[in-house]
């Protein structure tokens, strides 16, 4: 058979289902053979949207998703959301075209050593020299992938792709490479977790990522240690349970940081370093930390722990709690957690306009189930959804952290509704990010999706305005003019809505959900939050 459909086969040898992506001449007999397969080829208007839907796709499943493009700016375009999934750790497999190997000796049309250049985005990654090579490079780059999270890369030569080869897909073959902690790990870490007297759960994304909610949830209400999640583990413990103090990821002191300045001892269970430095909530590197997760800890000064439970997530938990006593939570922490609610019911009636950003997640949040999905963009609005944004289910809070990318909501919306429709999906972005990948409101309207895009409006990059005020009491280089966003919609097929007043958010977002499609709401924020928010905290720091 020919090359690229050996390609395709060992694909759905995997479990493929989507391949996000854009066609180029180098990748001809790939999509020929793409086109007879039952794994659905969606076309993206830009290769970086096709990364960023499988990066998405791999946090869902705990799947690889796959994205492809071809050669040279088709392939460095995926750079970004490869990076992204990298960096968040999410299951991905790009596959990259290529010219022929009689051009890569020499200077030539289009080439570049792409290999190279994926390879500090990616876990691994090869080309394709030898169609025979095809069962196993596959096979490598989705186990890889899947078993150590993260980005893998996959280059076919467009000569490669059209060779005869005889090979089919290897067997799969089920795997087990769960450690268990021994007895005398759980004895020390119960021993050590006995004898604080304010410890505290740090919660990351790695316990969304290995499934590990349940028993995290399970150990929590039997030990009654409090808990606060990451910016990415928002939902791996609902945030309805009297025993959760919120999320954390700001850089300035905020009130889950009075927490963690009168906590002993941190349980950091699923946590990456990229998630929050240690340096931020352990700045003198005092305090007794236990690491529960499925990779050895990251050297760093401030994050030296105690005791080490390293192995599956679900499995640890299952085999620590038994060895853990009862303990009320200290009535400081209860403080911290009330806090935390009076700061999110603080604007939920304020009719002001622009409206204030804690309103319009208020709101945003009221229209939504528990199972249902926001997908955030990167911005000011992200660090007031990480703060606020009550998440009750794993999985249901998307955000790019570890690379922290604009442009990544749109593309994370049409992937999570085409694995979800079942669920409500809405899209949180700035303006400026949304503008970064706007070209895929045609994709969401082609596909048919039920998407709503809510875009927090000020005509200005908002975050960093806000980062300049802090630094030098003045801003600069951030304002720019947007379009008609109601037209710009419109003329994509979706629907387009300006919010004039606060009062009619809330229905009119309502309306959108229930009608279906594809919708965009235009809505003036009152950004001059930002700057009062890091008042408040440097004054009133631990004011409990």
């Amino acid at each position: 058979m020919k090359a690229s459909d050996l390609l395709v086969q060992c694909l759905e040898n995997e479990g493929v289902d989507y391949i996000f992506g854009i066609p180029g001449e180098e990748t001809l007999d790939l999509t020929d053979s793409l086109s007879r397969s039952k794994i659905k080829f969606i076309v993206t208007r830009h290769e970086q949207s096709a990364a960023f839907m499988a990066d998405v796709y791999g946090r869902l499943t705990h799947r690889p998703g796959v994205c492809l493009s071809t050669l040279g700016p088709g392939a460095t375009n995926l750079i970004t959301g490869v990076a992204d999934a990298h960096l968040d750790r999410a299951p991905l497999v790009a596959i990259t075209g290529q010219a022929g190997l009689e051009k890569t000796h020499k200077e030539a049309h289009q080439y570049l050593n792409i290999v190279e250049a994926f390879r500090q985005f990616t876990k691994w990654n090869s080309s394709v020299t030898r169609a025979d090579f095809i069962p196993e490079i596959v096979s490598k780059a989705f186990e890889i992938a899947r078993d150590r999270p993260g980005a893998t890369h996959i280059e076919l030569p467009e000569d490669i792709a059209a060779e005869q080869t005889n090979k089919v897909p290897l067997v799969k073959k089920p795997s087990s490479r769960i450690r268990m902690p021994d007895e005398d790990e759980l004895q020390r870490s119960a021993k050590l977790i006995e004898a604080a007297e304010m410890p505290v759960i740090l919660a990351g994304n790695g316990v969304i990522r290995e499934d590990a909610s349940e028993e995290l949830r399970k150990f929590v209400r039997s030990t009654g240690i409090p808990v606060v999640t990451t910016f990415m583990g928002k939902g791996a413990f609902p945030a309805d349970d009297e025993h959760y103090m919120g999320s954390m990821g700001v850089k300035d002191r905020d009130h889950i940081m009075c927490g963690f300045a009168r906590a002993d001892l941190v349980i950091c269970i699923g946590f990456d370093h990229v998630e929050y430095s240690p340096r931020f909530w352990n700045p003198d590197g005092s305090k007794n930390i236990i690491h529960i997760h499925s990779d050895q800890h990251e050297v760093d000064e401030k994050y030296i722990p105690d005791l080490s439970l390293v192995g599956n997530i679900r499995i640890s938990l299952k085999h620590l709690l038994p060895f853990c006593k009862r303990r009320e939570m200290p009535e400081y922490f209860s403080k911290v957690r009330k806090n935390m609610e009076k700061e999110l019911l603080e604007f939920k009636d304020d009719t002001s306009f622009p409206m204030k950003p804690q309103k319009i997640i208020y709101d945003i949040r009221q229209a939504l189930d528990r199972e249902d999905i926001i997908i955030s963009d990167v911005g000011a609005h992200k660090l007031w959804i990480g703060r606020l944004y009550p998440a009750y289910e794993p999985n249901t809070v998307q955000i790019s952290n570890g690379l922290a990318s604009m442009g990544f909501a749109l593309p994370g919306a049409i992937a999570a509704k085409l694995l979800r429709p079942e669920r409500k999906v809405v899209t949180i972005a700035g303006d400026g990010g949304f503008l970064m990948n706007v070209q895929e409101l045609e994709t969401a309207v082609r596909l048919g999706c039920d998407i709503v895009i809510v875009i927090f409006d000020d005509a200005k990059f908002g975050l960093i305005e806000w980062h300049e005020k802090k630094k030098f009491d003045a801003s600069f280089g951030i304002d720019f003019l947007n379009p008609d966003f109601v037209k710009l919609a419109e003329s994509f097929g979706a629907h387009g809505i300006r919010i004039e007043k606060a009062e009619d958010f809330s229905p009119q977002l309502e309306n959108a959900l229930k009608a279906g499609g594809v919708w965009l709401m235009d809505v003036r924020v009152d950004y001059s939050e930002n700057m009062k928010l890091t008042e408040k905290l440097n004054n009133n720091f631990c004011d409990i």
